[in-house]
């Protein structure tokens, strides 16, 4: 039984431009590949921002402000697909990306344990009915004060205050664990 959060949007693969980067657990532990995902991040980044082409100066801007946010976006997905990825599912991680007229969407998916499941749909629940910019100064004060960030949504509060992202979750129940996969749709 799957249960989505926020507008969920499946993929769509027909006409469409899409980029689609796997990380399976048998070649290399989840947790080693988190070295690289900085590297994965940047080169979604390029790719897309190959997209806008042109020589003058609006141009080059818009070029550039794509590039910086789709790796920004892009490495903190896989950040926490890679960090919470539940070990034992033996589940790979993917990250998608999609054109779209008017937007760019990521689809990450791995997997979420049995203890890490309902925290996380606590913080989506915060994160979809909060104001983003409030959610973001009281969390920044939190981690200030706490000197913690772990599972802290920081970076989801940054993707929707800064970048005007729209986020989505859909859960489907698996054999002692669950798949996930996290939906944002950058605007352009």
């Amino acid at each position: 039984m799957a249960q989505q959060f926020g507008d969920f949007r499946p993929r769509r693969k027909e006409n469409q431009e899409y980029l689609t980067i796997g990380f399976s657990p048998e070649s290399l532990p989840i947790q080693e590949r988190r070295r690289n995902k900085g590297l994965s991040a940047d080169f979604l980044g390029d790719y897309l921002s190959s997209f806008f082409p042109g020589d003058e100066k609006e141009a080059r801007f818009k070029r550039e402000e794509v590039r910086s946010g789709v790796s920004y976006i892009a490495n903190e997905l896989l950040e926490n697909a890679m960090k919470y990825n539940y070990g034992p599912a033996n589940a790979g991680i993917e990250i998608t990306m999609e054109l779209d007229p008017g937007e760019i969407r990521f689809y990450v998916s791995n997997s979420v344990g049995p203890d890490d499941g309902d925290a996380f749909k606590a913080l989506i629940h915060r994160l979809l009915t909060g104001e983003p910019g409030e959610l973001l100064v009281e969390q920044l004060e939190r981690n200030a004060e706490e000197d913690a960030e772990e599972g802290s949504g920081l970076g989801y509060l940054t993707m929707l205050n800064d970048y005007k992202a729209r986020l989505a979750w859909a859960f489907e129940e698996m054999d002692g664990w669950q798949s996930v996969t996290t939906l944002v749709r950058l605007p352009v």
